[in-house]
């Protein structure tokens, strides 16, 4: 099966085609540009396809990362993968943002517990805490850096969350992810769906409301 995974969760637009039956990544591309989400998806999707050979048709299923990640990129994968979907008439995933990094991590070579951390804005990071081998079993949160650290330990910590706040994140390996991966995401979610393990719904976690809100004791104004 061809699967399609994209995310737009952190400061990365990223995109990759899987073939799921040989566990080859087909073609993948990643930008960092946190405010051209809605401007950079798409076409990066046409280039993962056109370079890989395989028209949309061709497609079995889509993955999409749901975050936590802020209101306007995060809207940007989510929106384009129920318009592909149910245009192509294909399943579409979700996965949490932060399992593909941890993924990516566990890839890259990251051993023990340790933390996935991204930019949650705000002088907070998201965040969620995985075991031995991989799996999440704290999270998703939102919260300021010192109280993560507090809670978790000086255990090692991935991601751009962790690179940011240095001085509370404190073991930062070298050479692990810093952004979401597309290519980690697909792997992450083919393997999920091999045994037998459901994905999330494709709707986003967002953890905190928008920062543009309706004002409070807002007056409409009436024609004279």
């Amino acid at each position: 099966m061809l699967l399609l995974a994209f995310d737009t969760a952190t400061p990365a637009v990223t995109a990759a085609l899987l073939d799921t039956d040989g566990g080859v990544v087909l073609a993948a591309e990643d930008q960092i540009d946190a405010r051209r989400h809605g401007e950079l998806l798409l076409p990066a999707v046409d280039r993962v396809l056109r370079t890989a050979g395989v028209g949309k048709e061709q497609l079995g299923a889509l993955v999409v990362g749901v975050g936590p990640g802020p209101y306007t990129g995060l809207r940007v994968g989510l929106a384009t993968a129920a318009a592909l979907g149910h245009a192509l008439g294909i399943p579409v995933h979700g996965v949490c943002t932060l399992d593909g990094i941890a993924h990516a991590a566990r890839l890259a070579g990251l051993q023990g517990p340790f933390t996935a951390a991204t930019d949650a804005r705000r002088k907070e990071v998201y965040w969620a805490s995985y075991d031995a081998a991989g799996a999440r079993v704290d999270g998703p949160h939102v919260d300021r850096p010192a109280e993560v650290a507090e809670r978790l330990g000086q255990v090692p910590a991935v991601g751009a969350g962790a690179l940011l706040y240095p001085e509370v994140f404190r073991d930062v390996p070298a050479g692990m992810p810093e952004h979401q991966s597309a290519a980690a995401l697909a792997s992450y979610a083919a393997a999920e769906l091999a045994a037998g393990r459901p994905l999330l719904a494709p709707t986003p976690l967002y953890l905190r409301r928008p920062d543009a809100e309706v004002p409070k004791n807002y007056k409409t104004v009436l024609p004279a």
